[in-house]
């Protein structure tokens, strides 16, 4: 005897599916015959939409890993840059103060 596959949804099918509860275009038996879908199944997808609807109006953005590290290492490397152009303007100086008193 096979077993049935575990049916995997994307989170647009998700969205979609809350939204069509929560805006009474369908009610909630509706969606779930109509989708084939359990009724607790869909019920724990409109909890977790309706506790995460806050994050949509948040001012804060989502960083990603890689672009803060990205940005970090640019800080970096400007950070060097700046302080090789102060060596070498000191450098430059101090040889140039060193020829003139040698001349001396």
């Amino acid at each position: 005897m096979s077993r049935k596959k575990r049916r995997q949804f994307t989170p647009e099918f998700k969205a979609e599916v809350v939204l069509a509860i929560l805006q009474g275009h369908k009610s909630q038996a509706e969606v779930c015959r109509e989708h084939d879908l359990k009724p607790d199944l869909v019920s724990s997808w409109k909890t977790e939409f309706v506790a995460s609807a806050a994050k949509v109006f948040s001012t804060t953005r989502q960083s990603d890993p890689a672009q803060d590290r990205i940005a970090e290492l640019e800080r970096l490397a400007g950070k060097l840059t700046l302080e090789l152009t102060i060596a070498k303007k000191a450098s430059a100086l101090l040889d140039s103060l060193r020829s003139n008193s040698a001349k001396s």
